[in-house]
């Protein structure tokens, strides 16, 4: 074990039970965590205007956050010449001043924290209203910047030829023909794994189907989305009768099969812990394989990679209970979870229900 390793995965477990405490996700909570360490032990000055009310518990969190980087003697002076002003200071402004009187003490530390920032690049992707997603790059500044202008360059030249779209449609279309190496914006080639009722795909019902990685889309925009491309696989999902719960085959395997974690990760949507909404990176053994646990669906759930971690260090216990996941921390507290209901049509009154529901009413 690597030296260090213990007090890190300590520190996961303190922050998975924050988060649970809290209602948030993990990611969440481990900064919380860390910016509450820094509050109450380095920036008294700052704690003391928080205790006495005089500053929003956030606003002492973006002091502690802004100079978590800086050493502890200068995040004393920071401490000391910000705290006084903190009362009349919004939320930007704290920010600011913060970061002004840290590049200050420090101008090298804080080039080479914008520097190391670089490791940090990802791309993400988020719903937006009306079944749109945000896709968005974080990048260094010259990369950002010259990726843009190239779109808008390409997109000024493509109006001027007599392309009756928007500027931003234009745009949007060159970065997915590009991304993709498509030819056009709406020949998706990927795989788009969309869970709907057969029903409602046959134009029978009108419920809401799911899009793994996004969430909800409308009836109409699911169809779209299957009939619109030019080749599209069906893979059937089994829904028990009366539960509706997703169902599928057990396997006596010791690791679950590449149809099992999709299923897992189809089912679960998202990280099964309560509050936790990060993508699913793992499947994992509710029960562990070691404790009896099999590996199978109903003993099978979708973790995020901090959740996995954190359910395996000491004093955490899992279990598979009717429907649910029960997870008890190591402070003895419950916390259960299901995996979200899928599309299913909604039955329609018979004839002689309504009649008795009428006579009960009455």
């Amino acid at each position: 074990m690597a030296a260090g390793e213990p007090a890190d995965r300590a520190d996961r477990g303190i922050a998975s039970q924050v988060a649970l405490a809290r209602r948030v996700s993990p990611f969440h909570a481990q900064r919380y965590v860390g910016w509450s360490t820094i509050l109450t032990s380095e920036l008294p000055q700052t704690l003391t205007a928080l205790q006495a009310g005089k500053v929003s518990e956030w606003r002492a969190m973006l002091v502690a956050r802004e100079t978590a980087w800086l050493s502890r003697e200068h995040r004393a002076q920071v401490d000391a010449e910000l705290a006084p002003r903190l009362e009349s200071l919004g939320d930007r402004k704290v920010e600011a001043v913060a970061r002004k009187l840290a590049y200050r003490l420090d101008p090298h530390g804080y080039l080479a924290r914008i520097k190391g920032a670089e490791k940090d690049r990802y791309v993400s992707l988020r719903p937006a209203p009306d079944a749109m997603t945000r896709l968005t790059g974080f990048l260094p500044v010259a990369q950002g910047v010259a990726a843009r202008a190239v779109l808008s360059r390409d997109a000024d030249a493509l109006i001027t030829a007599g392309d009756g779209r928007t500027h931003g449609q234009l745009m949007a279309d060159l970065m997915v023909e590009r991304l993709t190496g498509q030819t056009t914006a709406t020949a998706v080639p990927v795989e788009v794994e969309v869970v709907i009722d057969v029903d409602t795909l046959l134009g029978n019902t009108d419920e809401p189907a799911h899009v793994s990685g996004y969430g909800p889309i409308p009836t109409e925009a699911a169809r779209d989305l299957i009939t619109r491309p030019e080749q599209a696989w069906l893979r059937r999902l089994f829904r028990h009768p009366t539960s509706g719960e997703l169902i599928t085959m057990e396997s006596r395997r010791r690791l679950f099969t590449e149809n099992q974690r999709r299923f897992i990760r189809l089912r679960d949507q998202t990280c099964r812990t309560p509050w936790c909404d990060a993508p699913i990176r793992h499947t994992d053994h509710i029960l562990p394989a070691e404790a009896g646990g099999t590996t199978s669906i109903a003993n099978g759930q979708g973790l995020c990679a901090a959740c996995n971690y954190a359910k395996q260090a000491e004093g955490w216990h899992a279990k598979p209970q009717a429907r649910e996941t029960v997870t008890t921390t190591p402070t003895g507290h419950r916390h259960s979870s299901r995996a979200p209901d899928p599309p299913r049509p909604r039955r329609s009154e018979s004839r002689l229900e309504r009649r008795l529901r009428q006579l009960t009413a009455a």
